[in-house]
């Protein structure tokens, strides 16, 4: 399986690792499985692709797809506790094509009505983590 989740409770954090060839399907399972979970609501989100070596998407009509399905999944302020901010997410993506679709992603994400994370997208683990403020190392 190309992508690895691991939840870190405490500190809010979801991490999906994919690697390998990453099929547009398993990152619809990923959004299905992982966010249809109670436990993580409100939790920020990174997608590191720093180890895909090719990505198969079958146009842009299924990444805005894939964002419109993300966006009407979004934890909605005040569901979980007036304390509890949306999540944010951001995409670990240093190759070309990967960095592109996931910008193509944040922009048809930032259009869907429904959408309450902001998505950022970096070449770099580093600035991912400087950005979502985590500090020390990730496990999983």
């Amino acid at each position: 399986m190309p992508i690895e989740v691991h939840v870190d409770h405490g500190r809010r954090l979801v991490v999906a690792r994919a690697s390998g060839v990453l099929q547009d399907h398993e990152v619809f399972g990923y959004q299905l499985s992982t966010w249809s979970r109670s436990d993580v609501a409100g939790f920020d989100e990174l997608v590191d692709m720093t180890a895909v070596v090719e990505i198969e998407v079958p146009s842009a009509a299924r990444v805005r797809e894939l964002a419109a399905l993300s966006a009407s999944m979004d934890q909605r302020v005040g569901t979980v506790g007036a304390e509890t901010p949306p999540g944010r997410f951001v995409i670990v993506a240093p190759q070309e094509i990967a960095h592109a679709l996931g910008k193509m992603y944040a922009v048809f994400r930032e259009m869907e009505p429904a959408s309450t994370k902001q998505v950022e997208v970096f070449r770099t683990m580093d600035s991912a983590l400087m950005f979502l403020g985590v500090t020390g190392p990730l496990e999983g």
